[in-house]
């Protein structure tokens, strides 16, 4: 299984919208994820503790960043968008293996940009 959490403990059950960038190489890349409306801006969530970064979690351990901004309209909150940056071809490797478990768990499909 394979999950994405903001605060320790608690699941983000909203899928993200998520673009893959690679370099030339295939050594380094970005994944940039964007939440909407996910549940941890919700008036609910607003005691649950402060987003310290984007945690993927699955059996292999956790992948995390912490380049994680809030999107606004109107003064509300509306969105989060995260940045997780590979820096090495092994990384590479292992974000795409969590992708993987976390594409089963959601039933998701890749779509190649054209």
């Amino acid at each position: 299984m394979a999950i994405i959490q903001f605060i320790e403990g608690i699941n983000e059950t909203v899928i993200p919208e998520i673009k893959l960038t690679r370099s030339r190489d295939g050594s380094t890349g970005t994944a940039t994820f964007r939440f909407n409306n996910p549940d941890i801006i919700q008036l609910d969530m607003q005691e649950a503790g402060d987003i310290q970064g984007m945690h993927l979690k699955d059996e292999e351990g956790e992948l995390m960043t912490t380049d994680v901004s809030a999107k606004f309209s109107n003064g509300k909150p509306r969105g989060i968008e995260c940045v997780y940056i590979i820096k090495s071809p092994t990384e590479w490797d292992r974000f795409m293996r969590f992708m993987e478990r976390y594409s089963e768990t959601n039933n998701l499909s890749f779509t190649k940009a054209k």
